[in-house]
This record gives structure tokens, C-alpha cells and sequence, in this order.
């Protein structure tokens, strides 16, 4: 049996929206130079519970850790009132898939935190280059995507989304499964291609492929063509998968939707991505590049779910 409460749902998608800001704003800190806007300090910045007389750096800083704590108590509130949802309506036979979702998304905001605080304690922020560091954004990026998974589900089974058949199609499980893989292939690339770009910034196009082709250069830097290689691969993967599920569907009306957004947002990117790269990635352009990524995935993550879902009742 489903229940749809609007008030728990339109909370769920909210909090995803907030996390797509608090990401957007991690970005911002990052492409600024600002992460080390409080120092080497965890919980506190520089020293200070509230710092005083901050530079520009430390209130982006500051500003990202308020918005990161804020947002780790709206997905505590949402996991408490799942946990209301279920109590209240178990014995009407009501499943605890949102529940299940929003523990996901709890264990995920910690882990994130964690993750934010192991940057700043080793040092790994602003313009700072360690051996580890690339390992670090790759793990913060690889949680990221797993938290706005577990929230993409809760609001989805919040609005009434029903149980995912997954045992259903193998073979749609293995495009699902490869679609996921590319996906992350792109995005561990481009957390390379955007910390190597930061680190070793170039005044124009040409100066920038010298570096990326020069035997001399960084290994973070003649690794960043495997972004715009892989990106462009798996571009053509996404939207032949879209595709194919699509088809596959019988043209089932919220496969066609998501099939169609993903598309679309799929060939924007490409476009936006060739942008960002000819102007050298101004913030401007990374904040757009990013925000069009997690879409990307969260459509992704849409077009799975209403695929193995499909037969079954939105509602009981």
C-alpha cells in the first residue's frame, strides 16, 4: 500500500533543491580559492566558534559551512518525519520505502560532512595540491552523487512513487548499471580537469592545450583531456539509453518524460561544457556546468525509477 502526504513530498523536494544550492555554493568555494578561508580548523574557523574581522575568503567559507549544517538538520527533520509517516501508518499496511530512502540520505549528509571535514584537517583546499587530494574529490563527489540518489527517492516515493521492480529487466539493469558507471566516469574526470584547471590556470585556449600535451606538465593536467573524451562518449551512451528504455517501455507516459529530459539536458550540456571550455571556465560557467551535471542525474535517477515501476498503482 502507498500514502502520499503533499506536505512530506513537497518538503522532500525541497531539501533536494537545498542540496543542489549547498553543492552549487561548494563549488563556488572551490573555484574562489576559498577553502581555506578558516584554516586547518574543524569545527571551528580559524580558532573561532564566529569568526571576527573575516576576510572575503573565510565568509565564503563560513557561509558554506552554516549552509552545509543547515542542511544536514532539514535532512534529519526529514528522516524524523518519514519515521512519524511510518509509525502513524503501518498498521494500514503502509510501505516504508521513503523511510528506507531517507535513512539513505541521512547516512549520506554525514558521511558528506565527514568527508568536507577531512578536506579541511589534511589541508587538502584552495590551491593546495597533494598526492591524495584527487582521491578526496573523488570520494566527495562519488557520496555526493549517492546522497542526491536517496533524496531523489524519498521524494519520489513521497509523491507517490511505487515500488521498483529491479529483478524485473536484467537487461535494462546492465543499461542502467553502464549509464551510471559512464556517469561517474565523467564526473570523477571533471572534478580532475576543474582542480588542475584551478591549480595550474591558463590566460588562453592554446596555452592551456600546450600544458595538457607537454611532457614537463602535472599529471593532473594531461589527464584533463579524459574529461571532454569520456564526456562525449558517454553523451552519445545516455541518450541512445534513454532511448532504448523509452522503446522499451511501450512508451510508458513518465519513462517518456524522463527519457525526453534527459535527452535534452544531455545535448545542453555538451553545448554548455564546449562553452566552459573555450572561455576558461570562468565561476560563472562551472556553477552552470555543475547544476546541468546534477540534473543530468537526477534525471537519471527519475528515468530508473519510473522504468521499474512501471504497472505498478502510483497510489493505493
Amino acid at each position: 500500500m502507498r500514502s502520499r502526504s503533499g506536505a512530506f513530498a513537497k518538503y522532500a523536494w525541497f531539501v533536494l533543491a537545498f542540496n543542489i544550492l549547498v553543492i552549487l555554493w561548494g563549488v563556488f568555494l572551490r573555484a574562489s580559492k576559498s577553502g581555506d578561508g578558516c584554516g586547518r580548523h574543524w569545527l571551528t574557523c580559524g580558532g573561532e566558534v564566529v569568526p571576527s574581522a573575516p576576510e572575503l575568503k573565510t565568509v565564503i567559507e563560513f557561509t558554506h559551512r552554516i549552509t552545509s549544517a543547515f542542511d544536514g538538520l532539514l535532512v534529519i527533520l526529514l528522516l524524523a518525519w518519514a519515521i512519524y509517516r511510518w509509525r502513524s501508518l503501518r498498521d494500514e499496511g503502509f510501505e516504508n520505502f521513503e523511510l528506507k530512502a531517507a535513512v539513505g540520505a541521512f547516512v549520506f549528509v554525514v558521511i558528506e560532512g565527514l568527508l568536507g571535514a577531512g578536506l579541511v584537517l589534511t589541508g587538502n583546499t584552495a590551491e593546495t595540491l597533494t598526492p591524495e587530494r584527487p582521491f578526496w574529490m573523488a570520494a566527495h563527489l562519488v557520496n555526493t552523487l549517492i546522497l542526491l540518489t536517496f533524496l531523489t527517492l524519498t521524494a519520489w516515493f513521497a509523491s507517490g512513487g511505487a515500488r521498483l521492480a529491479l529483478k524485473a529487466d536484467s537487461r535494462a539493469r546492465i543499461v542502467i548499471a553502464v549509464a551510471v558507471a559512464a556517469f561517474l566516469c565523467i564526473g570523477i574526470t571533471g572534478s580532475i580537469a576543474a582542480l588542475s584547471s584551478m591549480i595550474f590556470p591558463s590566460q588562453t585556449l592554446a596555452e592551456g592545450l600546450d600544458k595538457d600535451f607537454s611532457a614537463t606538465s602535472n599529471f593532473l593536467l594531461r589527464l584533463r583531456l579524459l574529461h571532454p573524451i569520456i564526456s562525449i562518449l558517454s553523451a552519445i551512451f545516455l541518450i541512445f539509453a534513454a532511448g532504448w528504455l523509452r522503446r522499451r517501455s511501450n512508451d510508458d507516459r513518465g519513462v517518456v518524460r524522463w527519457s525526453n529530459i534527459l535527452s535534452i539536458l544531455v545535448l545542453v550540456q555538451i553545448a554548455f561544457g564546449a562553452a566552459t571550455l573555450l572561455t576558461l571556465a570562468p565561476i560563472v560557467m562551472q556553477l552552470g556546468h555543475l547544476l546541468l551535471a546534477d540534473a543530468i542525474w537526477i534525471s537519471i535517477v527519475m528515468l530508473a525509477a519510473s522504468y521499474f515501476s512501471r504497472g505498478e498503482p502510483n497510489l493505493a
